[in-house]
């Protein structure tokens, strides 16, 4: 708090000539007005320094504030023309930091006119303003007026101490009370400044009264409102008091209100509802809470609200049924088609639940492209367990509150989503799907991943506690299964605690059989159709499959399927010919001539272009690895989006070349002036890997030896430096991939020939698998005029 030198002391007697020239202290956000003692802190090495040195000379030092608009830095920070020369009385360093704590003293105004020295501090040239000074019965009444204003204002203000009362009645002179009262009001940076400026004492008066009127409405509406609430509250209690008696006499009289009836009603059901030890405090504190309560207060519904949530949980009904490994095996094959391998393993866990039947267990998560079934098989799981299926999606959650809940503290709190689907089904042992649980993303909102890691695991889930509820849930019992797309966005402790299950793609026979057995039969009860009215032929769902989708699971196929039962479903509707034969014809007709274009269409031998083969979690492709030369000066340029991996594997492959020129055939002086530029097509999507070295070095060695490349043969697998076919992932979308393009020959890396008995035989049957070691050998049969014969796999 700043304070006005008013003592006697012999320091204060002695009359301080201001230098011409000072050093200039910038202050931030700060003005100090002559006549009044005031700390500061100073933080700045240059500063400190500063103030060392006028320690030891006069002193005297002249404090400017900056302006508040600028933002350049609190060094190079434009500073006010006008200030105030002030005697440092005490200097302290900080004991902890290297800050050093000044007592300084307003002396007068000044005014900067000239910066002689910037560094290592400001020195200026400065001129002492002297003011302005009257007697008039104008000046006094102003004083007056000034003086019980800013009296006023500290009876109101809770901020501003009642010594300054005294302080102030002490005071005399007009223009050390105008500067006190400046110092100690709560006034922005650029009014302060405006009337440490002004040297007229009137004209000061009068700016300062102008504030002081402002700031005493302001607290008089404050102090208004406050009056207000207390009277509001007041009000409360004295209603709360008649109510009491009003309820008492009711009670005397035999009669019963509605208020009266809904918490009798809800002692019932907390007496009925047998809850555990902590949820039955709680809900005994809330009851009472309400009991005291007004229904027309807002803490009333809060406190019902909470109360519902805590009755409604199912904290002991579960649905007790005996797991029979043979129904639900057959439960499995009626619900979905194929998935031998994930049967088995989803069989095998229901397996170790039935003889444990401690609610343990590892935690599934089944990650596979989109359309391939997971989450519908988790319905089936459901079912042929005999309990009630519950689904949330975690698809764009970033907020930890949507998964533990938001504290009762703030406005519309609920539960966090595992809570509601437990209330939603109504039994504590369901099986509860979380599905995209790799599109959880952290913020500042907290981290979902980490709250979800109490409610997965089976050692600490015994005890979740919801913010909201703030009492401990038993999820032991919740069979929880995940979904994801993208294993390697699964956060890692996360994944650590599941097993995970992979989906695989669906090659074109498992497609039609989905089709005839499953998907067919929904869409024509969905769209109200019988048997009679629509046909599909094997060789309609075929077409429908390779000329309108492209996709690893089933959804798009089910699109389609759906848009054509709806148009004979028109015919019917008009009282039409139905019994439709779906044949490639009608499908044309009813889907139009949108086809999805051959990969491989109007594909030609060309040198410099190569196929590599690629995997997603939305399934394989291929794609094309364009190189060509051009004038320049032995440049390289790679675009088409490619990560660093793969980037990598371009410069391997133009190592290779080079280090490899003369046994390949090629003359590298011919192109020491030219650039290589090597382009992956769809720009557009982001690619990375390993997997497509041999494709690249493929497409360089063809552009460098001029021979063209087979556009029947596709390829994947890592490139080392010594030009050695290493082993990669994906191997079954791959190959499905090159099937459904029309590839002829597959080459891959000889370490892969384990992966081709996870394939379809009658994939791999179809295709020339060769399984290569060396870069040489992918020449031979790569390079049109180098094939060799090759042996199938």
């Amino acid at each position: 708090m700043p304070v006005i030198n008013k003592n006697n002391s012999n320091q204060n007697k002695k009359t301080f000539n201001i230098p011409e020239k000072l050093p200039i202290l910038p202050l931030m956000n700060m003005v100090v007005f002559p006549n009044v003692i005031m700390p500061l802190i100073v933080n700045d090495e240059s500063l400190i320094r500063l103030i060392n040195d006028s320690v030891s000379s006069t002193k005297i030092v002249g404090i400017f504030a900056n302006k508040p608009d600028d933002n350049s830095g609190f060094k190079n920070a434009e500073i006010y023309s006008v200030g105030t020369a002030v005697l440092i009385l005490r200097m302290f360093r900080g004991d902890r930091d290297n800050s050093a704590r000044i007592l300084v003293q307003g002396l007068g105004r000044i005014e900067l006119k000239k910066v002689e020295k910037e560094l290592p501090y400001i020195i200026g040239r400065v001129e002492q303003l002297k003011e302005k000074k009257t007697q008039s019965l104008k000046l006094t009444a102003l004083l007056r007026s000034v003086t019980e204003t800013f009296t006023e204002i500290i009876n109101l203000s809770h901020n501003i101490p009642d010594e300054l009362r005294i302080a102030l009645n002490t005071i005399k002179t007009p223009s050390k009370v105008a500067d006190f009262i400046a110092s100690n009001l709560n006034l922005p940076i650029d009014k302060r400044q405006k009337i440490l400026e002004e040297t007229d004492i009137e004209e000061r008066l009068i700016l300062l009264s102008s504030y002081l009127n402002k700031e005493l409405k302001l607290l008089k509406l404050t102090t208004k409102i406050q009056e207000d609430v207390d009277e509001e509250l007041e009000k409360d209690q004295k209603d709360y008091y008649l109510r009491e008696q009003l309820r008492a006499i009711k009670k005397e009289l035999g009669e019963t209100d509605d208020e009266s009836q809904e918490l009798e009603e809800l002692q019932k059901k907390l007496a009925k509802k047998k809850l555990p030890e902590e949820a039955q405090t709680a809900a005994k504190r809330e009851l009472k809470r309400l009991n005291r309560m007004s229904s027309a207060s807002s803490e009333y519904t809060v406190a019902r609200t909470y109360l519902d949530w805590l009755l409604d949980l199912p904290w002991n009904e579960e649905i007790k049924a005996e797991i029979d490994i043979d129904k639900a095996r057959k439960i499995l094959d009626e619900d979905h088609y194929g998935l031998k391998e994930i049967k088995e393993r989803i069989l095998e866990y229901m397996a170790v639940k039935k003889l444990t039947d401690d609610g343990k267990g590892s935690i599934l998560c089944l990650v596979g492209p989109p359309g391939t079934g997971k989450t519908s098989i988790g319905k089936s799981i459901a079912r042929a367990m005999g309990r009630k299926f519950a689904r949330a999606s975690l698809g764009g959650v970033r907020d930890e509150a949507e998964i533990r809940g938001h504290r009762r503290t703030y406005i519309g709190s609920m539960p966090g989503i595992i809570i509601k689907q437990l209330r939603h089904v109504g039994v504590r042992n369901p099986v509860m799907m979380l599905d995209e649980i790799d599109k959880l993303t952290s913020s500042n909102q907290g981290d979902p991943s980490a709250a979800l890691l109490e409610a997965l695991d089976p050692e600490q889930n015994t005890a979740f506690v919801d913010h909201y509820l703030d009492v401990p849930f038993d999820l032991s019992k919740v069979m929880f299964i995940m979904t994801a797309n993208y294993p390697e966005y699964i956060p890692e402790p996360l994944y650590d605690r599941m097993e995970v299950i992979e989906f695989p793609s669906y090659i074109i026979q498992e497609k039609i059989a989905i089709a005839k057995n499953y998907i067919v039969k929904r869409q024509m009860k969905q769209n109200g159709l019988a048997e009679k009215d629509i046909r599909f032929s094997d060789k309609s769902i075929e077409f429908i499959v390779q000329n309108f989708t492209r996709e690893a699971g089933v959804r798009k196929l089910e699109q389609r399927i759906e848009k054509i039962c709806r148009k004979v479903a028109v015919l019917k509707a008009k009282g039409e010919k139905t019994g439709v034969n779906i044949d490639e014809k009608k499908v044309k007709e009813y889907l139009g001539n949108k086809f999805i274009t051959p990969e491989m269409a109007n594909r030609k031998n060309e040198i410099g272009v190569c196929t590599g083969l690629a995997w997603s979690p939305a399934g394989g492709s291929i794609l094309f690895i364009e190189a060509n030369l051009m004038k320049g000066s032995e440049r390289v340029k790679i675009t088409g989006q490619l990560g660093e991996v793969m980037r990598e594997s371009a410069e391997i492959g133009i190592s290779y070349m080079r280090a490899n020129a003369s046994s390949l055939g090629i003359d590298l002086k011919k192109y020491e002036k030219s650039d290589l530029h090597i382009h992956v097509p769809d720009g557009a999507t982001p690619k990375d890997g390993p997997s497509a070295g041999l494709a690249i070095t493929t497409a360089i060695i063809s552009l460098y030896t001029k021979t063209p490349v087979n556009k029947d043969v596709a390829m994947t697998g890592e490139i080392s430096l010594r030009g050695k076919a290493m082993e990669i992932g994906g191997l079954r979308e791959k190959i499905i991939a090159a099937q459904k393009a029309g590839i002829k020959i597959v080459i891959i890396p000889h370490d892969n020939i384990k992966d081709l008995a996870d394939i379809p035989k009658e994939v791999v049957d179809s295709l020339d698998i060769r399984p290569v070691k060396h870069i040489d050998e992918v020449l031979e049969i790569a390079l049109k005029n180098k094939i060799r014969g090759g042996k199938k796999v």
